[in-house]
């Protein structure tokens, strides 16, 4: 029976996450660990009043001895933590992003390859059975060469946590091109092949601090507003992305913006094929008597891709089971910290081409 201890009982933890361990059989969430009492006594109402709770993680991991570690903090404490679990001997699963800067990811790296536990982040778009088929495509070879793209979410108004850690940049490194923009783009870099980044540039516009709150996205949800609080990130973000192979990619994340409507999508050109995921949409384009045709559309309710690394599952509860297998049968990880350390310099990278107005080498 593997033993698991959740830091940050927030509304990321008592989504996908607890749902999710609740299905996995030889596994235990036996500890929580929460600075919020209320939130402590949520997870007594979710799992048992017997499970151990904690207000200082360090506490808890030291005292429980933990198989995983499950970090579902504000951003600033993902390498922290991370850290500490592993080198205490316990596998450390942890919610995006990686950490906030590439020192704190170098970090994660370094405790990892130290402590020879395991170490993965979130990356649960990975594992819809629409990026399932693309990715088979893509690695397949039917595409041909996939030598440019882009990729994207943008909302109309879905700000989470106004005024919260969200949008305090100390706490949360940025806005959402490190919230959002780390979705898509490892999406896109993971379809393309894990191509490394070699240089970026970027924009970035914070120009609804003091707009209405009302919300058109469900996931402006997350996280705790604060009339009173901080607003010092970004709401738009825009960039570019070149890499070793040649490859290039585009590159917008909103939390507001004057549109039609909230989109995410990735549009990869391929010399066979282009795809696109839209919207949890996928459509495959190829040319026939030089007129382009949509030869495929796939809807993920409608019908499911097994790929062999996960069965009747998606999304976060895919990505938590495969790190289980990862951990207790030494499966082979989809997600490695070398692609999280690549994630993160774009990211850092964008955010300094935007304060200096130049392309950044990374």
């Amino acid at each position: 029976m593997l033993k698991v201890g959740i830091v940050g009982f927030g509304g990321i933890a008592q989504g996908p996450h607890v749902s999710a361990w609740k299905k996995i059989a030889n596994v235990s969430v036996v500890a929580v660990c929460d600075i919020n009492p209320e939130k402590l006594e949520k997870a007594k109402s979710v799992f048992s009043p017997d499970i151990k709770c904690y207000k200082d993680y360090k506490e808890m991991i030291d005292k429980e001895k933990l198989d995983i570690v499950d970090v579902c903090t504000p951003n600033y404490l993902h390498s922290p933590i991370a850290c500490y679990a592993l080198n205490a001997g316990s596998n450390a699963l942890c919610e995006k992003p990686d950490a906030i800067s590439v020192e704190d990811v170098l970090k994660m790296q370094e405790a990892e390859q130290k402590s020879g536990k395991k170490l993965m982040v979130i990356r649960n778009n990975r594992y819809t059975y629409n990026s399932q088929y693309l990715k088979h495509i893509a690695a397949s070879g039917q595409a041909g060469e996939i030598y440019a793209g882009r990729c994207g979410w943008i909302r109309k108004r879905g700000i989470p946590g106004k005024g919260g850690w969200f949008t305090t940049k100390e706490l949360s490194g940025g806005g959402p091109l490190i919230d959002l923009g780390v979705h898509m783009i490892d999406l896109a870099i993971y379809l393309m092949g894990n191509p490394n980044a070699v240089s970026v540039s970027g924009c970035t516009y914070s120009k609804f601090a003091e707009s209405s709150d009302k919300a058109d996205s469900v996931h402006a949800k997350f996280g705790e507003a604060k009339t009173d609080g901080v607003y010092d990130v970004e709401d738009l973000a825009l960039g570019f992305i070149k890499f070793d192979n040649g490859a290039s990619l585009q590159i917008e994340f909103s939390w507001a913006s004057n549109i039609k409507s909230e989109a995410r999508f990735i549009e990869l050109r391929g010399s066979k094929k282009g795809l696109e995921w839209k919207n949890d949409i996928i459509n495959i384009y190829d040319e026939k008597k030089n007129t382009a045709l949509d030869r495929w559309k796939y809807n993920a309710q409608a019908k499911k891709f097994d790929s062999g690394i996960f069965h009747n599952m998606q999304g976060h509860e895919a990505n938590i089971n495969h790190f289980v297998d990862v951990v207790a049968k030494g499966v082979e990880p989809v997600f490695k910290i070398e692609q999280g350390v690549n994630m993160i310099k774009i990211l850092t990278g964008i955010y300094e081409s935007a304060a200096t107005g130049k392309e950044v080498v990374l």
